[in-house]
Order: structure tokens, then sequence, then C-alpha cells
């Protein structure tokens, strides 16, 4: 046997193991598409066959033979067209082109049988080649639109094809050149025609371990972004990510994901006005979530009538879904939409199955990471429910009970002695407590209204070093002296009572945190189109964990006895909010037991004038602190 004879019959046995594999792909679920690559290869075996049993029976190429085998040859162009239409729309006028073709060429080789001329002949070639090549150039222009198995396959299938155009050249040539060069054309013939039936056994009929090497690419590249999927802001993202990946893993043109929401029973997906809920079994996603396998339908308006419209609407005649069940929880269904039914259904139906595990532990994923945020926001939120009962029983606690002892005191002394003077000193600590108590009070409700950004009433122009120069003389004392270093004005559009509250609570806790005979230093300056004010002291200092949550509600630094400091944590929490309020930034820089230094910056420019229920709100409190 020679090499050439060696070639053409490996090329003949491959061929007749694709036409079986094909065929009972298409026995198994007969679409157009498996239909059409069924009979290319039918085809094709058969005109195999005919050869072994001329060979075996030893007969000659009769007439009626030689127009019987030529004729199919000429078919298998046009069913190549065909299959091309079944991934991706032919033109009418190309489909139509190639009808015509076949039906002259089969006359034409009926007409001059058993000798065909030359210009015959070259122009079967012609139309041979012609059709091959708009069908490789096709399969590639789809495979530059596909993705995952499907695009790899489509390659395959182009370069097949190609090799089939080359073998017709050959063949072409050695029926118009002379004798002599027929052993090289020959031999050229079986080896394209080899490298076609390779090619095309790769596309059409690959083996599993070739397809699963194909998907790993999609697979890690899905996989690679799956780890952070479940920490993106929402569940909504979340699914948008999945669908996208879903859409380049099998390039399809859309995808959607519907989630099931077991409060109301239905499938919740993302419509462009808002979220759409449909029962469990409304469409072919939805048949697939209910019966928890994979659905494919290669006519979505055939297979679900009550909405072709909406099919039709969105250009999706192909749907494959499939389930996203994390073990026994159905989580919801990835669906899948395309044009055209796609050749390799089982395979990307087998893909999507994949992607939808995957989803679904992504999913699960992300359902933890929520129910741990809320287990842990419940226990913050349950910390400092505790925090902030304990530090108000703790500073309500003092001066309720230095009010309620004096006014028992003075209670006594005016029932044995009512002709006595009133009690100057027991009145003044009344007053005293209760003002205290009022701070409180106070503080609690502008912590309150700066949880809803309405801290600021009126703004006017206000000297900030003014301001720090009379909080400064109204809390120096000989153990905690004040010293003010504000030599210019520092004029700036501000609501006058809160940045006087600022300056108020920046330098009551200096005093409070330093030891006597520390100084208190505030300075103020401007800084171009800024205002700057520091406050700096000698005190116990911040550690440096408790920096970033210094300016928290109800944060105290871990170095602070509440037996000795009183307070609720809420000063700082309000002081930043009204500096954010006013368009402004407050730092803090310090070093543990070595005193802190607070840093506010804030605009200086004209700002527009607060809300009227706002300035209401700064008028009451100013009454309130006031009065």
């Amino acid at each position: 046997m020679s090499a050439s004879e060696f070639l053409q019959a490996v090329t003949q046995v491959v061929f007749i193991v694709i036409s079986l594999i094909v065929t009972s792909a298409a026995v198994r679920q007969p679409t157009a598409a498996r239909i059409d690559i069924a009979a290319f290869f039918g085809v094709t075996t058969i005109i195999i066959v005919e050869s072994w049993l001329v060979v075996a029976l030893g007969v000659h190429f009769a007439p009626t033979i030689t127009v019987f085998t030529s004729a199919l040859l000429m078919v298998l162009p046009y069913l190549l067209i065909r299959l091309v239409n079944d991934f991706t729309a032919v033109p009418r006028l190309v489909m139509r082109g190639a009808e015509l073709g076949l039906i002259i060429a089969i006359i034409g080789i009926a007409g001059f049988a058993p000798t065909l001329p030359g210009l015959l002949v070259l122009l079967l070639v012609l139309y041979f080649v012609g059709s091959i090549v708009y069908v490789a150039v096709a399969f590639l222009r789809a495979a530059g639109g596909a993705g995952g198995v499907t695009r790899r396959r489509l390659y395959a299938i182009a370069a097949g094809s190609g090799f089939l155009g080359l073998t017709i050249i050959a063949a072409g040539l050695t029926a118009l050149l002379p004798v002599a060069a027929h052993g090289t054309l020959q031999l050229l013939q079986q080896l394209t025609a080899l490298a076609c039936c390779l090619s095309y056994f790769l596309g059409f009929a690959p083996p599993p371990l070739l397809r699963r090497a194909w998907q790993e690419p999609e697979l890690r590249a899905f996989l690679e972004q799956a780890s952070l999927l479940p920490r993106l802001p929402d569940t909504a993202a979340i699914v948008r990510e999945l669908e996208l990946g879903a859409q380049a893993a099998l390039g399809a043109p859309q995808a959607t994901i519907g989630l099931w929401d077991e409060a109301t029973s239905t499938l919740c997906y993302a419509g462009s006005d808002g979220p759409l809920s449909f029962a469990a079994d409304q469409f072919i996603g939805g048949r697939a979530f209910a019966t928890q396998r994979p659905v494919f339908s290669s006519n979505a308006p055939r297979d679900d009538p009550e909405h072709a419209d909406l099919y039709r609407a969105r250009n999706a005649t192909a749907v494959l879904a499939a389930p996203i069940t994390a073990g026994q929880r159905r989580l919801g269904v990835l669906t899948v939409f395309a044009a055209r039914p796609p050749i390799f259904a089982e395979e990307d139906l087998h893909l999507l199955r994949l992607l939808a595990d995957q989803g679904a532990v992504i999913l699960e994923s992300r359902a933890l990471i929520d129910e741990a945020t809320r287990v842990r926001a419940r226990e913050e939120a349950a910390r400092l429910k505790d925090d902030f009962l304990s530090a108000a029983a703790h500073d309500l606690k003092t001066p309720l009970t230095t009010l309620i002892a004096t006014a028992q005191l003075l209670e006594r002394r005016a029932v044995r002695r009512p002709d006595e003077p009133a009690d100057l000193g027991a009145i003044k600590r009344i007053v005293n407590e209760s003002s205290r108590l009022r701070t409180i009070v106070i503080e609690l409700l502008d912590a309150a209204r700066a949880d809803q950004s309405s801290l600021l009433g009126r703004r006017e122009p206000v000297d900030v070093a003014e301001l720090a120069r009379t909080v400064g003389a109204r809390h120096a004392s000989a153990q905690h002296p004040v010293v003010v270093d504000a030599p210019a004005p520092v004029v700036g559009t501000y609501d006058r009572m809160r940045i006087t509250q600022l300056l108020e609570n920046l330098v009551e806790n200096a005093i409070k945190y330093s030891p006597a005979g520390g100084a208190v230093r505030i300075r103020a300056w401007c800084d171009n189109d800024q205002a700057t004010l520091t406050v700096s002291d000698p005190g116990i200092g911040i550690p440096p964990a408790d920096l970033p949550h210094l300016f928290e509600r109800f944060h105290r630094g871990s170095n602070v006895d509440d037996r000795q400091f009183a307070g609720m944590g809420l000063g700082l929490y309000i002081c930043r909010s009204i500096v954010e309020e006013h368009g402004g930034e407050i730092h803090a820089s310090s070093q543990h037991g070595q005193g802190s230094t607070f840093q506010v910056t804030l605009p200086r420019g004209h700002a527009p004038s607060a809300a009227p229920e706002q300035e209401a709100a700064g008028v009451r409190l100013g009454s309130e602190q006031g009065g």
C-alpha cells in the first residue's frame, strides 16, 4: 500500500467514525443543526462506501455511478452553507445562489457524463471552492462572536472547510494537468483531505478530554473572578457579573438570572424599570427551576407560545437554562438566550450547568457573608446600646443623686425650721446639677440631629479667632491655663452657635484629660480660603488603635477610666458632624501619654443658608442652651 493509499484509507475511516457519532447525536436530539451535520457526513459516507464497493466488486465506474458520485460531491458545499445558516444568518441571495448552482452542477454532470469537458470541470471546481471559501469565512466570523468550546470548534470547522476546498482544487487540477503531475497532486489531495477530516473531527465530534481542555480557559477566568464576587456591594451586582460571565463563556448575546423569593414563591429578575417577579414555572427558564434539570429549547416561541411575543421582542429564538441550587436549597435559575439555536447545544448546556453550580456557590457564600454581617451588626448594636445605657446611667446617676439628696435635705430643714433663711449653697448645687443634667440631654439631642445631618442653623460671618479667645477665657483657670494664639481675625460664614459648641467640646476634653498645671493651647489662622483651628493638650493621649474610631458614636479611648472621666462618647462625634456639615474636616494626632492635638479645617467661603426647619431647630437649641 502506497503512502497515498494509506492516507486515503485513514481519512475515509475517520469520516465514517464522525458520521456515526453525529448521526447518533441527531437521533437523540433531532435539531435542524444536528440533522444538517448528519446529512453532510452521511453524504460523505455514501461516497466512501460506494468507492469501497466498486473496488471490492472490481467493477468499472459506470456512467450512472459517475453521475451519482459527482452529484453527491457537489451536494457537500450546499450542505455546509445550510450548516452555516443553522448557526448564523445566511443572506437569502447566497442561499438561493447555492441552490441554483447545485441544480446547474447536477444538470451539467448528468448531461456530459461520463467524460466531463475541462471547462465544466473548471466551473464545478470554482463553484465548489467558492462555496467552501464562503463557508470557511462565515465560520471564522461566527467563531469571533462565539465563546468557550463553541469558538474553538468553529475555528476547527472553518479550518476543515478550507482544507476541503484545497482537496477539491487538487482533484480538479488532477483532471486538467498532465499525467506526470498526478502522483504529486494525489498525495497533496490525500494530505489536505486528512487535514480536513481531522479538523472536522475536532469541530464536530471532539473527544470529551479535548472538550474539557477547551472549557478550561473560560472556567478558569470565571473561577478567578468568582472569588471576588461575594465581596461586591450587593447581590444585584453579583448577579450582573454572573450574567456577564455566562455571556462571555458561552458567546451568547443575553443571559439573565432569576433569584427565588421564598416569601412570594416567585422568581425575581432585574428589569430596566425595576424588579420583575414571575411564577416558578413561567418561561422556559422557570421550567428548568421547577424540574431542577437543564432545559434547551431550539424554538422558544414554539415551545412557550404564551410568551412568544416576549421571546421575539428579545430576539431569543433559542433558550438554554440551568437551575442554581446549593445542596437542597433552590436559589434561582440561569438562562441564556440566542438568536439562533447553537450547533453544539449539548456541550453548551453542560457548560451552563457548571456555571450555574458555581453561581450557586457564589450566591450561597454571599448569603453567608450577609448573615454574618447581620449578626455582627446586631452584636455591635447590642454592644453600643449596652455602652450607651451604661454611660448614660453613670452620667445621669451622679447629678440625680446630688439633686435628690440636696432636695431632701432642704425639705427636712424646711419642715423642722420653716423660719430659717434658705440654704443658698444647697440651691446652687441643685442649679449646677440640673444644668449638668440638661447638658447631657442636649448632647443626646445633638447626637440624634447629627445622625440626620441637621445640626446647623443660620449661618453668618463669624470670627473664629474671637470665639477661640472667648472660650479660652471662659475655661481658663489656675490649674488649667488656656493659651490662645490667634493674632489675626479668622472670618468665615458659619453657624456661630455650633462653632462655639465645637470649641467648647474640644477645650473641655483637653482640660478633662490633662494633668493639673498642664496648659491647653488654641491656635487659629487663615490658610488661603480655609480657616484652620487646633486645640492641643499635654494629657493622657490616645492609643493608636483608638485613633481610627475616635469620632464614632459612644467610642471612648481604651485608656479612659469611666470612674475618673465621665462621659458618653458623644462629644467628638458631634464635633465631627458640625465640621462636616460646614464642609470641613477634623483630624486628631497623638502620642500615647504625651498629649493630643485636634485640627479642624473649615472653608471660609459663603455657604447657602440652612433650610428653614434647620434654622428653627438651631434657634430652639440656642434658646435651650442659653436659657
